[in-house]
């Protein structure tokens, strides 16, 4: 008896130690984890000064970039015969600029320009378009309505509502409640708190999952199963920082198609049209549009439509998101900026954020 009593407690004290080793195993992890994640931040903090002034000057670059397009011979015009998107690019200086590795001290840089003007201003989207649109998308037609009028609405100074619109006193029955901006759209994702617009039908399949702003409940929908899937949503054609047209250059064959007369047979001989003999953009015997009235070259095209194109678009692109991606001795941030074109010594920053 005492033989076995010996042989339990050395039993349970080996069964302590071992789950003594496993605590401390665990705590030393986790110890070695906070400090892991504690040189990290200190990192980035001695690095955030250096850092913030590279992804700057990646705008400066960029900036710089632009400027040199508009004294390039054919004046700027957008297309994307050239990698930063604009036609005419043929001066020795920018050829020689690499802006997918752009070295600056100890900071390597990747700048990507997108002009914005290939897609429509949603502050200047007539009914004509917003149903275009609609239509386009694939939203129920008795949704259309409620949802055109209350885009109106939102961004219009007033509180008279349109037909089929909607002001606050809808908003504020809400949970939470909001009031209608009744102002012009600064960030496209306002959409989402317009009466009637879904996240399906703002991000369309490219944005599945995504949760709506302020976890606002949609109406009418059991779940988000309910929900019809969407080839094209909102963000794909509209954008709230633009000229009022749209660059026929750089514009997708979807965003063309908002255009009344303009369906996707016409949209795609355009994009062939601008493409060249090749048939692939971007490469050096594309034919980007010289004005908007060379559209009536395109063929299957109403003649009696092309007059009126002239409200919709032009050959250049004024406003420009530029990413720059930032690698510093392996500290990584991304800055966003907004950029506008006036001329060539006048290159505004609207906007810049880095995450």
């Amino acid at each position: 008896m005492r033989v076995r009593t010996r042989q339990h407690h050395s039993g349970i004290a080996l069964i302590i130690v071992l789950l003594v080793i496993v605590v401390l195993g665990i705590l030393a992890g986790g110890f070695a984890y906070s400090m892991k994640v504690e040189t990290t931040l200190a990192r980035h903090a001695t690095f955030d000064t250096d850092l913030d002034w590279a992804g700057r000057s990646g705008v400066e670059v960029a900036k710089w970039v632009l400027a040199q397009s508009m004294t390039a011979p054919q004046g700027g015009i957008g297309s994307f015969k050239r990698q930063w998107g604009d036609f005419g690019m043929t001066n020795d200086i920018l050829a020689t600029v690499d802006l997918k590795n752009y070295e600056l001290g100890d900071a390597r840089l990747s700048i990507d320009i997108k002009d914005l003007d290939r897609k429509f201003n949603i502050n200047v989207a007539d009914e004509v378009i917003l149903r275009q649109a609609m239509t386009l998308i694939g939203v129920d037609a008795a949704a259309s309505s409620t949802i055109i009028g209350s885009i109106l609405d939102w961004r219009d100074p007033d509180s008279n509502t349109h037909l089929s619109g909607t002001e606050s006193d809808y908003y504020e029955s809400l949970d939470p409640p909001y009031f209608c901006k009744d102002g012009p759209i600064d960030d496209l994702t306002e959409l989402l708190l317009v009466r009637g617009v879904t996240p399906a039908m703002y991000w369309g399949s490219g944005g599945g999952g995504l949760p709506p702003v302020l976890n606002r409940p949609v109406s009418g929908l059991k779940s988000a199963l309910d929900e019809p899937t969407y080839a094209v949503g909102l963000a794909d054609l509209f954008t709230p920082i633009s000229s009022r047209f749209v660059n026929i250059n750089t514009a997708s064959a979807t965003v063309l198609q908002i255009f009344p007369d303009i369906d996707e047979i016409v949209a795609q001989a355009i994009i062939a049209r601008r493409a060249g003999p090749d048939g692939v953009e971007g490469t050096e015997d594309d034919m980007p549009f010289r004005s908007p009235a060379e559209i009536a070259t395109v063929a299957g095209l109403n003649p009696a439509a092309v007059q009126a194109f002239g409200r919709y678009f032009s050959v250049r692109s004024f406003c420009f998101e530029v990413h720059i991606s930032v690698d510093m001795r392996g500290t990584k941030r991304e800055y966003v900026a907004i950029l506008r074109r006036n001329g060539p010594k006048d290159i505004q920053t609207l906007n810049l954020h880095w995450r």
